[in-house]
């Protein structure tokens, strides 16, 4: 997939950035967790952070930013590999949530003509 077309299908610009966050939710066994964590990645439309629970595709979680003392209800929407961190986890927020993270974004329109321009040249 190209670039720009991998791009342009996102709802929101991404942002590789480490952030401290705290999960609440249950794992497959129905047992309840509250776990620290650090992102990967973030938009404003959720994130990919590291865990070390078990969980289901569609599981649903509330998120905790401690620095901007918000919370997100969301959901996991990608399980990937598990690593010395925990395992890769994909979470979308029910509702966008641009200042969640404390972090400005760019509007998708944005991103979509810088990448248009960058690949012109």
């Amino acid at each position: 997939m190209s670039p720009s077309l991998y791009e342009t299908e996102r709802r929101s610009s991404r942002v590789f950035m480490r952030i401290r966050v705290v999960l609440v939710g249950k794992n497959q066994r129905g047992r309840r967790f509250r776990k620290a964590s650090e992102t990967i990645m973030i938009s404003a439309h959720g994130g990919l952070l590291y865990l070390d629970q078990d969980l289901e595709m569609g599981s649903m979680l509330v998120l905790a930013n401690p620095s901007t003392q918000d919370e997100q209800e969301c959901r996991v929407v990608y399980l990937g590999e598990d690593s010395d961190k925990g395992r890769r986890v994909g979470i979308e927020f029910l509702t966008p949530a641009p200042r969640f993270w404390g972090v400005e974004f760019t509007p998708p329109e944005q991103l979509s003509a810088h990448t248009d321009a960058f690949h012109k040249n």
